[in-house]
C-alpha cells in the first residue's frame, strides 16, 4: 500500500512539472521571437562580424563558470532594494516641449532612457514590462513600476534597441510602442523578432557596424560593443548587438549597450567623437564574466576612450542580474570618476536633466555595504 500511495505522488509530481514546463512554453512563445530568414539573414552572413554560422566578437568573450558558481555562496545580502526606490513621477507631457538647451536626457533604470537632443527624441531599450523575461511569472522583477504607458509618448522619433536579451528587448513594450510614430533601430537580424510581433518592416531600420541613417539634420551611427545575443539556448549570437553614437547639430551622444571593453573604443572617439554626453552601462557585472560587463572602472574608462564630456552610468538601479549589492555600481563610477577627473551625472529613475546646466548630483540611494574594485576587480581582456 505504501508503494502503491509513493507511486501516486511521483505521478502527480510528474503531472506537476509537466503541466508548468507547458504552462511556461505556452507564456512565453511569442515573446522568444523568430530566426532571420531570407534577406535578412543573407545581409548577416556577409558582415565582416559574422563567421561559422554566428556573430562574433573581435575579442572573445571569456567565462569563469566555476568562479561564477562560487559567486553564488558570496553574493551580497543587498542585491536588490529593501525598501522603496527613490523615483521622480514622470508626467508624459514633460516632453511634449522640447527643452531650451536641446538636450536632456531622462534615465527611467536599467538601459532605458529618453534623449531629446536637438529637436529629435529617442528611446533607448525600454524594457518597461513587469519582469525582463519571455515568461509573465518567472524571471528578474522590476524593483518599481514603469514609468507611464510609452505609448503616450507621440512625438517620439526612434526607438534604439542593443540587442535582443530581455533586459533590452521586451515585446510588450514593443507592442505598445507601436501606437507611436517611432521608427525602431536595431542591429542586424533583430528585426526578425520585430516583423515577427507585428512591426511593419517600412519602420524597422537594421544596421551592422558603423552602418548610420539620417533622420533630417540628426544621424545615427550603429556603434561596434562586446557582448552577445540569444533569446533562447538554440539562437545564440544569431543576432547582432551593439552601441550607438547620436550626433545632432548641436550636441552628440554615445550610447553604449551591453559591452566589455574592447580596442574599436578608442576609434568611435575619434571618428564620432567628441561626445556631449556618454550613457555607459556600469552595473550587473562579475569577476566571472568580465568580457559580457564593462562594469564601474572601466565603463568611466570608457567615456574617456570615445572622448565623453559627461557620463551618465546606466545598466543599474531597476532589476537583480549579478551578485554585486545594488547601489554598488555608482559607488564605485564616483569614485573612479573622481580619481580620473571624470564628470558624472547620477539622477534618480525619471528625473530629466539637462546637461548644458549646471545640476549638483545628491545621493538618492541608501548607504549599504559594496566592494571596492580592490577587492573584486573588473578586467576585460584583450581591451588594450
Amino acid at each position: 500500500m505504501r508503494r502503491w500511495r509513493w507511486k501516486q505522488v511521483g505521478r502527480g509530481l510528474g503531472f506537476a512539472i509537466a503541466l508548468a514546463l507547458v504552462t511556461l512554453v505556452i507564456d512565453a512563445w511569442t515573446s522568444l521571437g523568430h530566426r532571420a530568414t531570407g534577406e535578412r539573414l543573407a545581409r548577416g552572413e556577409h558582415s565582416p562580424e559574422w563567421s561559422d554560422g554566428h556573430f562574433e566578437n573581435p575579442e572573445p568573450l571569456v567565462n569563469h563558470m566555476g568562479r561564477a558558481l562560487l559567486g553564488l555562496f558570496s553574493r551580497s545580502p543587498d542585491v536588490s532594494p529593501r525598501s522603496r526606490v527613490q523615483v521622480v513621477p514622470t508626467p508624459p507631457e514633460r516632453f511634449d516641449t522640447p527643452p531650451p538647451t536641446g538636450l536632456r536626457v531622462t534615465w527611467f533604470g536599467h538601459s532605458s532612457l529618453l534623449l531629446e537632443i536637438d529637436g529629435h527624441q529617442v528611446l533607448t531599450d525600454p524594457a518597461w514590462s513587469e519582469r525582463a523575461s519571455p515568461s509573465s511569472w518567472l524571471g528578474p522583477k522590476r524593483w518599481y513600476p514603469r514609468p507611464f504607458d510609452p505609448a503616450r509618448l507621440q512625438h517620439l522619433e526612434l526607438v534604439l534597441i542593443s540587442h535582443d536579451h530581455y533586459d533590452h528587448l521586451d515585446r510588450e513594450t514593443i507592442l505598445a510602442l507601436l501606437a507611436t510614430p517611432a521608427r525602431f533601430a536595431v542591429p542586424l537580424g533583430v528585426g526578425a523578432h520585430l516583423e515577427y510581433w507585428g512591426v511593419p518592416a517600412a519602420r524597422i531600420i537594421e544596421l551592422d557596424w558603423w552602418q548610420r541613417t539620417n533622420l533630417g539634420d540628426f544621424t545615427l551611427v550603429c556603434t561596434p560593443a562586446r557582448h552577445a545575443s540569444g533569446r533562447h539556448v538554440f539562437d545564440k549570437d544569431s543576432k547582432l548587438w551593439a552601441g550607438y553614437a547620436l550626433l545632432g547639430n548641436r550636441h552628440r551622444v554615445y550610447f553604449s549597450g551591453d559591452t566589455g571593453l574592447f580596442k574599436a573604443m578608442r576609434a568611435i572617439g575619434e571618428r564620432l567623437g567628441p561626445f556631449d554626453l556618454t550613457l555607459i552601462e556600469a552595473g550587473q557585472y562579475n569577476a566571472a564574466w568580465p568580457d559580457w560587463h564593462i562594469g564601474p572602472e572601466q565603463a568611466v574608462e570608457a567615456h574617456l576612450r570615445v572622448k565623453g564630456k559627461l557620463l551618465l552610468p546606466i545598466h543599474w538601479g531597476l532589476f537583480t542580474l549579478a551578485y554585486h549589492a545594488w547601489t554598488e555600481p555608482v559607488e564605485r563610477v564616483l569614485v573612479a570618476a573622481s580619481a580620473a577627473n571624470v564628470s558624472v551625472l547620477t539622477p534618480p529613475p525619471g528625473e530629466s536633466v539637462e546637461p548644458d546646466l549646471p545640476y549638483r548630483n545628491q545621493r538618492w540611494w541608501p548607504e549599504i555595504p559594496w566592494e571596492s574594485a580592490r577587492i573584486s576587480p573588473i578586467v576585460s581582456g584583450n581591451s588594450e
